[in-house]
């Protein structure tokens, strides 16, 4: 199982990234994928989810109304649009898949991508 994360970087208050993970090594259109954060001495956090058909979707209070996940499950990716972005969404970006791969119930993450909303 791998993930290629990109789409992070450095990004005024107000502005806009789109975040992808694509994946590998497992059947991706039967896996929820979630997406976490971590900021600097924080702990990890859940910010969105969606279900393996893309059908439906779930976010933390905080990103509601300008986050939005997505999924093309043709191009084994899934994607977070952040608008509206703020200071506090600083933090480094991981992708997850969780459930049963083969033989073995577990989480595969993404090795993260650093996002940075600063002036």
């Amino acid at each position: 199982v791998q993930f290629v994360e990109s789409g992070g970087g450095l990004v005024q208050p107000g502005g806009s990234l789109r975040l992808s993970c694509a994946a590998s090594g497992f059947t991706f259109s039967n896996h929820a994928m979630y997406w976490y954060r971590q900021g600097s001495g924080k702990e990890r956090e859940l910010v969105a989810v969606i279900s393996s058909a893309g059908g439906n979707t779930n976010y933390t209070d905080s990103v509601k109304d300008r986050f939005t996940i997505s999924r093309d499950n043709a191009r084994n990716t899934v994607y977070l649009q952040m608008n509206s972005l703020k200071p506090e969404d600083t933090a480094v970006y991981y992708c997850k898949a969780h459930g049963w791969f083969g033989s073995y119930y577990t989480d595969y993450w993404g090795q993260g991508t650093q996002v940075t909303v600063s002036s």
